[in-house]
């Protein structure tokens, strides 16, 4: 049976962490930490009870943190270029290690590690692990890695700015400096940001604790690109790529990934596949001039859609947009829309809830109906999502943004009730939580329950639903999934009140599906499970009562055109 993807992103420091008094800027012993073993058979079996099919755990590769873990072999970083007292996940120390901070044992955290792998794959979810390519520390060293496997940079000639043998781009003869305080951090000669600052200036609001790596792009001599011979950084980065796949895991989430040259995913995915047939690779890409050329040629199987389908939910929700601009979104994607993965939030996204987006999860309701029903293709949330986790905690480096953060020991307050000490048994949450979590459950779990949403055909109802007496295309969006006889109407009503929306249905859909009109239908709701009878032929709307900042999700079954 063909599976829809339903991913779960989890930071996984912070989902086991119980300290019920966090301080800002508090330390691993203040605020405590999460830990890999917190996903227990119970944990797993409610995210995926959640309706999830993959895990996307987050932050497992070793990172910068002003943690000592000296004791254990871990050679510790400067604080002048660590972000917050836990450190970014993505600013990796070591691509060979887990990150020690989420080891019970600190000695046998990579068999923590693999016992993580096994515990996912017996809860009959699959493994997704990031993967940042882009950059690393600022002072990266590996303290695991194989026998034989030489450091990023250790063979570098310095004095160079840029060489296609070298790992990192450098400003040769100068020293870093920062338009902030380095608190004695020296670097000589400098070398360029992660986020592609090439000078010896790192800023406040660069990647100033990550440096780029170099795959063979002269961007200082007109991003010239030296491909051949293949590159030392392309043969480092896939023997890491290649390492990992071995440990069982089922997938990559590959960070900022339109920051590498395409050419290097071609080489280095296909080899992967090559021997690990089933893995799975997903780009984080924002431009969509670059969509096509990610997955044809890079090889991708699955690219953020952010800059369309979430940009274009967060601006119907906040009443920036009218809610027929959905239309748009699919349309500009529709030759490659298998591949776009859909979600409302993740780790650099502000949360929902929080006075910086919606301000009320509720609202989101609508916005997951069309995020997770409208395709076949992958659906993402991130942790605490389904509970209404608010993220407006000034937990320190990453402050009050409406984003949980990444940077900072400290715990999920919605994530720690549900939880519960891992007994799971929903008593410290609050009746409207746990509503909304029964929802996304729900819809999460419709995603391939019903074959017209896990593998069936799209049809768009905007087109024939103009502003009129009964449907408000600013407010209202509705869309038909069809698989064989069975057809699911969808609408989502974004409005904050309860509405009377009629649907017109077009002449063209019963030719398109070559399916009968009927007078009376009897349909079924999803959600609710009550029972109607609606008319399904293009002269009559179907009629009924939608709640608002929700939806409905109509069952029925259709005859088939004689002989067709």
């Amino acid at each position: 049976m063909k599976e829809k993807m339903v991913i779960y992103q989890v930071f996984t420091r912070l989902f086991g962490n119980d300290c019920r008094t966090c301080e800002p800027w508090g330390d691993r012993v203040t605020n405590g930490c999460g830990l890999m073993n917190d996903f227990t058979p119970r944990a797993l079996q409610q995210i995926k009870a959640l309706g999830a099919t993959h895990i996307w755990y987050t932050g497992i590769i070793e990172h910068t943190t002003q943690t000592d873990y000296s004791a254990y072999g871990v050679e510790g970083d400067h604080p002048g270029v660590v972000k917050g007292i836990a450190g970014s996940a993505y600013a990796i120390r070591d691509y060979y290690d887990v990150d020690p901070d989420l080891a019970t044992s600190c000695l046998a955290r990579m068999e923590e590690f693999d016992a993580l792998v096994r515990r996912t794959h017996e809860a009959d979810l699959k493994f997704i692990l990031d993967f940042v390519p882009n950059h690393v520390a600022r002072r990266y060293k590996s303290d695991n890695a194989p026998e034989g496997v030489t450091d990023l940079g250790a063979e570098d000639n310095q004095g160079m700015g840029f060489d296609p043998s070298n790992n990192f781009y450098y400003c040769p003869g100068e020293e870093l400096h920062a338009d902030f305080d380095l608190r004695g951090y020296h670097e000589w000669p400098a070398k360029a940001t992660g986020n592609d600052n090439f000078s010896s200036w790192a800023h406040q609001n660069d990647w100033y604790e990550t440096v780029k790596l170099n795959y063979g792009v002269d961007y200082v001599g007109g991003r010239v690109c030296h491909f051949d011979p293949i590159p030392s950084t392309w043969h480092k980065m896939l023997n890491i790529l290649l390492y990992w796949a071995a440990k069982g895991i089922d997938g990559f989430r590959c960070d900022m990934a339109e920051m590498v040259p395409v050419e290097f995913w071609h080489w280095a995915i296909a080899k992967v596949k090559e021997a690990f047939p089933n893995i799975i690779f997903i780009a984080e890409v924002y431009n969509p001039a670059e969509y096509r050329n990610y997955i044809h040629t890079g090889g991708f199987d699955y690219l953020y859609d952010k800059v369309g389908l979430y940009d274009t939910l967060r601006s119907v929700i906040c009443g920036y947009s009218c809610a027929s601009s959905i239309t748009q979104c699919w349309q500009n994607v529709g030759d490659i829309q298998e591949h776009m993965l859909n979600f409302l939030e993740n780790h650099d996204e502000q949360r929902l809830a929080s006075d910086f987006f919606a301000g009320d999860a509720e609202k989101g309701r609508a916005a997951l109906l069309v995020s997770a029903c409208m395709g076949t293709n992958p659906m993402m949330i991130y942790f605490g999502q389904e509970l209404g986790e608010r993220g407006m905690d000034a937990e320190g480096f990453s402050g009050r943004d409406g984003r949980t953060t990444i940077f900072d020991y400290w715990t999920v307050d919605t994530i720690r009730r549900w939880r519960n000490e891992g007994k799971f048994d929903n008593r410290q949450l609050t009746p409207k939580e746990v509503t909304l979590q029964q929802f996304y459950s729900r819809v999460l779990t419709l995603c391939n329950e019903e074959k017209a949403i896990r593998e069936g055909e799209f049809f768009d109802l905007a087109y024939v639903n103009p502003r009129s007496e009964i449907f408000n295309p600013a407010t209202q969006y509705a869309f038909i999934r069809r698989s064989g006889n069975e057809i699911l109407l969808i609408i989502a009503n974004f409005d904050k009140y309860d509405a009377q929306i009629g649907v017109k249905i077009p002449e063209h859909l019963f030719e398109y599906f070559n399916i009968e009109k009927e007078d009376r239908l009897k349909a079924t709701s999803l959600l609710s499970g009550d029972d109607f009878v609606v008319p399904f032929n293009d002269q009559d709307p179907i009629n009924m009562l939608v709640p608002g900042c929700s939806g409905r999700i109509l069952k029925f079954t259709c005859k088939s055109k004689e002989g067709k």
